[in-house]
């Protein structure tokens, strides 16, 4: 059984990414981004609440769905920072999203449909192919690249 004086001792950063499974240079990046937070002792070093364990195990659950570190960071601003995510604060993030997780599958099956009909055609045509371009919309935009990034 932890003591109390136990709980309340803060943790290094090496204690944080033992505990959490999380390399240390990722908790540096998780500040950095201010994902969590720590206090500095007289020797500068990172000392961190326990509170943040739960919180690197939300971040990780989270990068895990697929959810971008500016929305998980988004949503970790909505919590306080003196005390571990409860299971309410968790029902309320992972109720908004469970919406997003289900517009993004959505988006998937839509793809992988389009997908199975590229792979009996095997053309890519730039004029018809459903996913480079769908119903010609390039075309519309007059000759040369349209996909700047490409």
């Amino acid at each position: 059984m932890i003591s109390k004086e136990q709980v309340r001792k803060p943790l290094t950063v090496g204690e944080v990414a033992a505990r959490s499974g999380v390399a240390v240079t990722a908790l540096h990046f998780y500040e950095t981004k201010g994902l969590i937070k720590s206090q500095r002792n007289a020797g500068n070093q990172r000392r961190y609440g326990r509170e943040v364990l739960r919180r690197v195990a939300l971040i990780k659950v989270a990068q895990r769905l697929g959810i971008p570190l500016a929305q998980i960071g988004d949503a970790l601003q909505m919590l306080p920072d003196d005390r571990a995510p409860t299971a309410a604060d968790w029902k309320i993030l992972s109720e908004r999203w469970r919406r997003e997780l289900d517009e993004r599958i959505e988006q998937l099956l839509l793809l992988r449909d389009r997908l199975d009909g590229c792979i009996g055609c095997g053309c890519l045509s730039m004029e018809a192919c459903p996913l480079r371009n769908h119903g010609d919309v390039l075309g519309e935009q007059g000759p040369g690249p349209h996909f700047p990034n490409d």
